[in-house]
């Protein structure tokens, strides 16, 4: 049976309410970037040890699950699973939002806008970030292309093509996102590989843990039918992708563990780091792992759309605190310029960097969030891209 979709139209209070708090999210946010711009980002927590800071973290969260948004379209049209196909065209216009909104946290952040055109007319193929420009830009291009030909009857057949396309570029996209980190030799909690592959299981969990919340929202707001037996199918992926960031985290720091170089940094990390301990510990690993893979897993909450909704937000949430450790724990610790050495001076040299986050920060990055959900149901509001019924598996 075909898929009929059509525009999202809900006109209940909630869904208006909705999208008057995420307008009030996205004005603070420009209200933040105005501030900062104006009086200086010595008005943010950030300065000259930690200069990537809490925007940094919502930036890079939403361009990871920008890619990994787009898994379920992936998983239609280039595996060949039709079950997905109904949710293809949500998967497509997620990933776009997602990489706006990202993309919109770091450009307000630069203090200067302007300068992105120096960053698009001048390339130096060295910098990864050079590379990150024209992968972002051209994910917008592929995956707008994707959606035409989904969309379009008369293109369907090309679909397949393009999402072979979409995939590789996304999977390019999310390893120079990962490399930003690896490439650092400087920082011994950067300094890997394994940065790159971890980068990529990441943005398929937190990608489709967005997913399912929008998916979920999107038709209790309308009064759409949703069969549970949709919902399981993304439950035993996220599943699936969690424990996979679990063996990634676990193996990354192992990796570093064994070599005696980086003992210090892990011990800084696991031990005695503080809030970045705290983080990693408790809302990491804790709170964002352990706990939604009980409630994916554990039978009395498998039929649960409740837990499989607090799941996913708690992956959310544990993406942050992940980045959070990744990003700025990362920075606290003192570079290591000289090997073998121990480095002092009045510029904070071998001192662990201090960092708290401001308002104005959180501001920024909570509007570019909300820039991204708003886009999502704005577009659906005019696209067809959410099916009228998704009814039970004939299977099920």
């Amino acid at each position: 049976m075909a898929t009929r979709y059509s525009e999202l139209k809900p006109s209940s209070p909630q869904y208006w309410l909705m999208l008057g708090l995420l307008a009030i999210l996205i004005f603070a946010g420009l209200a933040a970037a105005r501030t900062m711009d104006v009086e200086g980002h010595h008005v943010s927590g950030m300065n000259n040890q930690i200069v990537w800071g809490l925007p940094h973290v919502f930036a890079i969260f939403l361009i990871v699950a920008a890619s990994g948004a787009l898994n379920v379209a992936s998983i239609s049209s280039v595996f060949g699973k039709p079950d997905y196909e109904p949710l293809a065209r949500l998967s497509a216009i997620l990933a776009i939002a997602l990489l706006v909104g990202g993309l919109a946290i770091l450009l307000l952040d630069l203090g200067r806008p302007d300068r992105l055109i120096v960053a698009i007319t001048t390339y130096n193929f060295k910098s990864i970030f050079a590379w990150n420009i024209i992968l972002y830009t051209g994910f917008v291009v592929i995956v707008a292309a994707y959606l035409w030909l989904m969309m379009e009857r008369r293109m369907h057949r090309y679909s397949k093509p393009a999402g072979i396309v979409a995939l590789i570029w996304r999977l390019v996209l999310t390893t120079g996102t990962g490399s930003i980190f690896g490439f650092l030799v400087a920082r011994d909690s950067y300094d890997s590989a394994l940065l790159a592959p971890m980068f990529i299981v990441m943005s398929f969990a937190f990608g489709l843990a967005i997913f399912i919340l929008i998916l979920i929202a999107s038709f209790k707001l309308d009064n759409r039918v949703l069969d549970d037996s949709h919902l399981q199918r993304l439950r035993k992926l996220l599943g699936i992708f969690t424990l996979s960031i679990f063996y990634f985290v676990l193996l990354f720091h192992l990796t570093k563990l064994y070599g005696s170089q980086y003992h210090d940094i892990e011990y800084f990390l696991l031990v005695d780091g503080g809030i970045y301990t705290t983080l990693f510990w408790l809302v990491q690993i804790g709170i964002g792992t352990l706990v939604p893979l009980l409630l994916v897993y554990l039978p009395a909450y498998k039929q649960s759309r409740l837990a499989l909704t607090l799941a996913c937000c708690l992956v959310i949430v544990g993406a942050f605190a992940q980045l959070y450790v990744i990003i700025i724990g990362g920075q606290a610790y003192p570079l290591n310029i000289f090997p073998g050495f121990e480095v002092s001076s009045s510029f904070y040299d071998g001192v662990v960097g201090t960092y708290s986050p401001s308002i104005w920060e959180l501001m920024l990055g909570l509007g570019g969030f909300a820039a991204s959900v708003l886009i999502t149901f704005l577009v659906a509001r005019v696209l067809p891209v959410i099916p009228e019924i998704l009814p039970a598996d004939p299977v099920s």
